[in-house]
């Protein structure tokens, strides 16, 4: 089984914060359930205020195909204000291994 992750690491804009960015993301996650390969999505904050958004799909072109539909397709989404750009990276991979509970 091949898994493909969007990894996104950001900060929310001054003065909003991590449950700022979940709230913004209604239709975002809406999207995403409807998007061809998508798997699961979870977002978390680390010690320092970074959100981590990671989404799971089933191949790089499914990927692929949902990242370009949040930027054109969802491009007036509200999530998109509670960014700081500037602190944004973004990046497609591939898992290489992967262990599930037994």
């Amino acid at each position: 089984m091949t898994e493909t992750l969007e990894v996104t690491t950001l900060r929310p804009v001054a003065g909003l914060s991590t449950a700022d960015f979940v709230a913004a993301n209604a239709d975002i996650d809406e999207y995403l359930k409807r998007q061809p390969g998508f798997e699961w999505r979870r977002i978390l904050e680390a010690a320092d205020g970074t959100i981590i958004d990671i989404v799971a799909y089933d191949s790089m072109e499914h990927a692929r195909a949902g990242a370009a539909g949040i930027s054109d397709e969802r491009a007036a989404s509200p999530v998109h204000a509670t960014i700081d750009h500037s602190t944004v990276d973004w990046k497609l991979t591939t898992v290489a291994h992967r262990i599930e509970a037994s």
